[in-house]
């Protein structure tokens, strides 16, 4: 991946081992396009398969995180000649793509939001693994006033804050601020301001710096395996993680620092 490249829609910036994705759509308060969706996903699976990329930040442009589907471009589907509901349908299950690639980077993903996270927006939120809001952030689920559900982001939400709350918020379309937002556990860190939200990132930056790349992915894949697997496979697939990872160069290594009274090679 290149040190620093820019799309239409998000702006990538790379250094010198953190990915920084600022959603660059301020006109239409960072509106998840077609467009958008495709060049996030595009960049986050090549962000994938590069090994030295320790974290990824999500981040929106012009003071706002995100403002959920563009509204806009759904009026010209309705509107327009033609009117496919399994294109519709295949449209939608691609925003599902991006959240579910979100979920599943072996890298971890940290989101900070400022203005507002509607909708998709906060459903983003829910497929990463630290949210950091700033304390007058707002949010809602606004998706059922339009006339059509929170469809693809609804696994996500329920499993993020639970299927009570997912119901309260998503059937009465809630509005909410940041510190509701931390209430609920949608949100890891709460931050008076703005220039709070950079300063949490440094810290979650040096703190997942003190782990492994491999042992940070072989968690994340073990989390999410969790809840799928019945209790004697999740035994042999964590137990296959853990003996592939002890027996890895990063196991060796971070195991002889602590014998040694020393940081693992990462940690420098």
């Amino acid at each position: 991946m290149n040190e620093a490249a820019t799309t239409a829609e998000i702006l990538l910036e790379k250094k010198p081992d953190w990915l920084t994705i600022r959603l660059n759509r301020p006109e239409a308060r960072n509106a998840l396009s077609v467009t958008m969706i495709e060049a996030l996903i595009s960049a986050l699976q090549s962000a994938r398969e590069d090994r030295g990329i320790r974290g990824i930040t999500i981040r929106g442009n012009g003071g706002v995180f995100c403002a959920g589907g563009d509204i806009k471009g759904f009026r010209a589907v309705i509107e327009g000649d033609s009117q496919d509901k399994d294109a519709i349908a295949a449209a939608n299950r691609r925003a599902g793509d991006l959240f579910e690639l979100i979920e599943s980077m072996p890298q971890i993903v940290v989101m900070l939001v400022e203005g507002a996270a509607i909708a998709g927006g906060l459903g983003m939120l829910c497929a990463a693994d630290i949210v950091v809001v700033t304390r007058n952030a707002k949010f809602s689920l606004t998706e059922t006033t339009l006339g059509i559900p929170p469809a693809q982001i609804a696994p996500f939400v329920a499993q993020r804050i639970g299927l009570a709350a997912a119901r309260y918020i998503m059937l009465t379309a809630a509005r909410f601020d940041g510190q509701v937002a931390f209430n609920h556990g949608l949100a890891n860190v709460i931050t008076d301001d703005a220039a709070g939200l950079d300063d949490e990132e440094e810290t979650i930056r040096r703190q997942v710096r003190r782990g492994a790349p491999g042992a940070n992915a072989a968690t994340k894949a073990i989390l999410l395996a969790a809840a799928s697997l019945d209790r004697e496979a999740m035994k042999h697939y964590a137990g296959e993680h853990f003996a592939r990872c002890m027996l890895s160069e990063e196991g060796r290594e971070g195991i002889a620092a602590f014998i040694e009274k020393r940081k693992p090679r990462w940690a420098d």
